[in-house]
């Protein structure tokens, strides 16, 4: 059987990945449209910062290394047409302009998304960068060091945004981000969170100018020199563009069904309209536990489960995609936070109905002191206020404690209730833990705020 996958990105990583652990003596086609195969620009942060020395070790794998593994590897190869009833592809070299078609008994298109360019005025401007990919990264890192970018500004407070934020406030640039939305970091946290980040990055010279729509990227002699919204002007030498992602779907238009977002339709065995051909990634939705509800979460964990599940499809296995959480983490400076499933402030476009309980504590025993590891913890749980059963949770601390959102993320596959987690076993020791950790102190919160429910109906 002779298998194409177009894009080598998580998606269509772990596709080949997964067949070759299936079955190895599968013909594999592997297309990557760039001149790099399988950058993660989800590590780009640690390349800026200099954490990661050289750019080209942020990937998964090397065309030499796959090759060795039997897969036949085509870089900077497009493909630029699919026809499914000959089933087949065309494919044009990215140097030379020479063109083939090449037949598949089955296909996997792991497209991707592409930087949301806004549409307003100065957009074409110079020093107008987007944070994704090699290419971009390259140029990025020049950028902090340019003696001439003393001013950047950040277009969007998503997880990229406030990376190239962290990574320019650091390099000694003042920083200002503006976002549409009313809070910074919003759709991955509540407020009692947001706050208390807004002022750490405050008080690393990055300025939130939130609830602010922007205008216009205003130039002098080509270059970027300010950035105009609907509520003031901000300087930039230097603009990072992180509005958002669009589904890379334009050339499947006709060819396979795409929703009204440009997102490939699938079905739970990542099928398609078409016969023989599978979509993952970031250009389809996902299966969200939650609400049992299909919804766009671009996460690379997502993309690799549904590669993995497409070999399994493909290659004759019946394995439906199982749902996910939508669990994420980060750090902000000094903090780190996770999230996953639904928040109070993301239930009411979710159309669910939720409760929630917010505690604070310390990560460990109020004797074991902040310099040996201890420090505040925020942890807030969602639920449904019927029958309790999990729907969410935040946490957030100096101390790394975001692998507890692990935990939450299994529960709300599982279809726990806060009851099920109030006196769950965790273990106990003082270096590590309180006697009670924080999710079991949440749950039984959350359980006296049912019984008051009940009494109050």
């Amino acid at each position: 059987m002779k298998v194409i996958v177009v894009g080598s990105s998580h998606g269509g990583y772990e596709t080949v990945r997964g067949i070759l652990a299936a079955q190895p003596d599968t013909e594999i086609q592997w297309y990557e449209q760039g001149d790099f195969l399988s950058f993660l620009s989800c590590g780009m942060q640690l390349y800026l910062e200099g954490t990661v020395k050289d750019v080209n070790s942020v990937r998964y794998a090397t065309p030499e290394g796959m090759t060795k593994a039997g897969v036949h590897v085509f870089v900077q190869q497009a493909i630029t047409k699919v026809d499914p009833a000959k089933h087949a592809v065309h494919v044009v070299d990215q140097q030379s302009g020479a063109e083939r078609d090449e037949t598949y008994d089955k296909l996997v298109l792991s497209v991707g998304a592409v930087p949301f360019e806004l549409p307003v005025p100065g957009h074409d401007l110079k020093n107008v960068y987007a944070m994704r990919g090699r290419d971009w990264a390259i140029k990025l890192k020049a950028k902090t060091v340019d003696p001439d970018v003393k001013n950047v500004v950040v277009i969007g407070s998503g997880y990229i945004g406030i990376e190239a934020a962290e990574v320019f406030a650091k390099a000694g640039k003042h920083v200002t981000i503006i976002d549409m939305l009313p809070r910074l970091l919003s759709l991955y946290l509540d407020e009692e969170f947001t706050t208390v980040l807004t002022d750490e990055l405050a008080a690393h010279d990055i300025t939130a100018a939130a609830g602010q729509g922007v205008k216009s990227f205003d130039g002098r002699d080509g270059k970027v020199v300010s950035v105009t919204t609907d509520q003031g002007t901000y300087p930039a030498d230097l603009v990072v563009s992180a509005a958002g992602i669009k589904a890379n779907t334009d050339m499947l238009k006709g060819v396979v069904d795409l929703d009204d977002h440009g997102l490939i339709e699938i079905n739970q065995y990542l099928q398609t309209s078409q016969p023989d051909i599978y979509a993952v990634g970031d250009a389809t939705l996902v299966p969200f536990a939650p609400t049992g509800q299909d919804n766009r979460i671009a996460l690379a964990t997502n993309a690799r489960r549904q590669g993995r599940f497409a070999a399994k499809n493909l290659l004759g296995e019946v394995a439906p995609m199982p749902a996910v959480s939508g669990s994420s983490a980060l750090s902000v400076f000094d903090y780190h936070f996770a999230s996953t499933g639904v928040k109070a402030g993301t239930s009411d476009k979710l159309g669910v109905k939720s409760t929630s309980v917010l505690v604070t504590d310390t990560v460990r025993p109020k004797f074991v002191p902040h310099d040996a590891g201890n420090a505040k913890v925020w942890f807030k749980l969602t639920f449904d206020p019927a029958d309790g059963r999990i729907l969410g949770a935040q946490i957030m601390s100096t101390v790394d404690v975001t692998a507890n959102i692990n935990t939450i993320s299994l529960a709300i596959q599982a279809k726990l209730t806060v009851a099920d987690l109030a006196y769950t076993d965790f273990f106990f020791q003082p270096g590590f833990d309180r006697p009670w950790n924080i999710m079991n102190v949440a749950a039984q919160k959350a359980v006296k705020t049912l019984s008051d429910l009940a009494l109050t109906h």
